[in-house]
């Protein structure tokens, strides 16, 4: 039997096409938007037997409506709400981006998933969820949202051509409209297997119950078994099950499968019964999940012979006192070669440039290219006091780059300038490896094999005060093209904060390192060097 709404044009716009989805929530359909030329869109209707009075004002329908679509624009992993409505029947709906991809659920059920593809994937969730329980803005207050129905089936995966496997979070802010209702407990509103212990006693929620449902999630994800079996299926054994049953273990449910440590805490402290027990922000997991997820390609590359050094970074677990390793990759260090260079303060390149108008007279470093007759080549751009200048007009040059992919690809770019008397400058700088500009620095390093360090003085601007050579060895140059590729077909997201301070922690971390390198050296020697 044909359904009775294909063809149905609704609000004079949306054309339905076919039923594409049904569920406790509602129905959703595929449909094309008339007034943007046939655009494809998903619309998903409201269940008939979730209205009452209430739901159906709807000025609060269309508050959650804004909420679901302020979410979408927010992250990049949570589905994009377009349009919201109420029909000729009083059923509301929304109007949502078209996606063709598949279900979590059905990824679990057909195909067992690898360590790095559940840790992409329970991360890119972790980013939508943190953005919603971030909140948002809501009539003049932030309104932190809570998804309520976490599980494998309201997570789409897709096949992106910019990000590849793309995980995006659906069903924001239907479960909170209904659940926010003062009529709440007339209803039991989530599913069972993946529902909260509070949750299933009707309690006000808060974030630790959506990490609860995603602590269920991430187990199934890793062993394809649920961690908790109740007697029946009836409501009283989920309460049961859920208020006093201990998750069965990773060894039990799949003993084949080697999971890290430190992921197994970190799921098992995701389904700990007391709100106050688990991690108590979905932040706590996303440093778990991208320090694993750092540890396990390092291991990858090991594997594949990649030549790799790890530097560590140490952060406690959420929930309890042990530490966990996080590793950044960094350049190997070479064997230390001094060069004798005289400086290129001759470099008819440069002597005719001047301080960029657009940038402050300031003791600042910035990357900017250089053009000459046609070529590009990379440069570091210094304004220092004059008398800073004169002190190093002889020294050493040391230079490293330490990387890290995830949650947003990022290079801290080190140079340091030294000599025995007046000791290290530090020049350091961070460069977004998902913007155009780091892109091409980066392809420009890797390309030439060196830098000019151009120094300016902030009391005569005017004219490029001196200028250093610094080479880059082959072996940095190979893994700067790496981290480029790596860049490039990674998922962006919105923590590239998050990856300038881990880099600054390692920064800080390995400067005596470097430090006792440099003094090691003899004063004698004007060395070009890279670590």
């Amino acid at each position: 039997m044909s359904d009775p709404n294909t063809d149905r044009l609704l609000s004079n716009r949306y054309q339905l096409q076919e039923l594409i989805g049904t569920g406790a929530m509602g129905r959703v359909y595929r449909a094309k938007d008339i007034l943007l030329g046939g655009v494809p869109v998903a619309i998903k209707f409201l269940a008939l037997s979730l209205q009452n009075e209430k739901m159906r004002l709807q000025e609060r329908f269309e508050r959650e409506a804004k909420t679901c679509a302020v979410l979408g624009q927010k992250s990049i992993h949570i589905v994009r709400v377009m349009d919201y409505g109420v029909d000729e029947n009083n059923t509301p709906y929304y109007v949502m981006e078209y996606l063709q991809g598949q279900s979590l659920s059905t990824v679990i059920r057909s195909q067992n998933l690898s360590l790095s593809r559940f840790l992409s994937m329970a991360r890119q969730i972790c980013l939508g969820l943190q953005s919603a329980h971030n909140g948002i803005p809501v009539d003049g207050a932030i309104c932190p949202i809570i998804h309520r129905d976490i599980k494998p089936s309201n997570m789409l995966v897709i096949q992106d051509p910019s990000f590849g496997e793309l995980v995006k979070v659906l069903d924001f802010g239907i479960a909170k409209l209904i659940m926010s209702d003062s009529d709440q407990t007339k209803f039991y509103l989530g599913t069972l297997a993946y529902s909260s212990p509070e949750q299933i006693e009707g309690k006000e929620l808060d974030s630790r119950s959506d990490i609860y449902s995603l602590g269920v999630m991430m187990f199934e994800m890793l062993t394809a078994k649920m961690p908790l079996i109740p007697s029946t299926h009836s409501f009283g054994a989920w309460y049961q099950t859920h208020k006093f049953q201990t998750p069965i273990s990773f060894a039990e449910a799949n003993p084949k499968f080697k999971i890290p440590k430190q992921v197994q805490n970190l799921v098992m402290s995701c389904l700990e019964k007391q709100p106050g027990n688990r991690p108590q922000t979905i932040k706590e997991i996303l440093a778990i999940l991208i320090a694993a997820e750092q540890q396990n390609k390092i291991i990858l590359s090991s594997s594949e012979n990649i030549p790799a050094s790890n530097q560590q970074l140490k952060t406690p677990s959420p929930g309890n006192k042990t530490i966990i390793e996080k590793t950044i990759s960094s350049i190997p260090e070479n064997k230390i070669k001094t060069e004798l260079r005289l400086s290129a303060i001759n470099d008819d390149v440069t002597r005719f440039l001047s301080w960029p108008p657009n940038k402050p007279i300031a003791d600042i470093v910035f990357p900017q290219p250089i053009h000459n007759n046609g070529e590009v080549s990379p440069a570091l751009w210094v304004m220092l006091p004059q008398q800073e200048i004169q002190k190093r007009l002889v020294c050493n040059r040391y230079n490293q780059f330490l990387f890290i992919s995830l949650p947003h690809p990022m290079v801290l770019w080190i140079t340091v300038i030294y000599n025995r008397e007046y000791g290290a400058k530090w020049l350091p700088y961070y460069l977004d490896l998902k913007t155009n500009f780091g892109q091409e620095i980066m392809r420009l390093l890797h390309y030439t094999g060196y830098y000019r360090l151009l120094f300016f003085a902030r009391e005569k601007p005017t004219r490029c005060n001196h200028v250093l050579i610094s080479s880059i060895a082959s072996t940095q140059r190979e893994r700067l093209q790496e981290w480029l590729k790596i860049s490039k077909v990674s998922t962006s997201s919105a923590d590239a904060k998050m990856s300038k301070n881990l880099l600054k922690q390692e920064y800080e971390k390995i400067k005596p390192q470097i430090l006792a390198k440099l003094e090691i050296i003899d004063h004698n020697s004007y060395a070009d060097m890279s670590g």
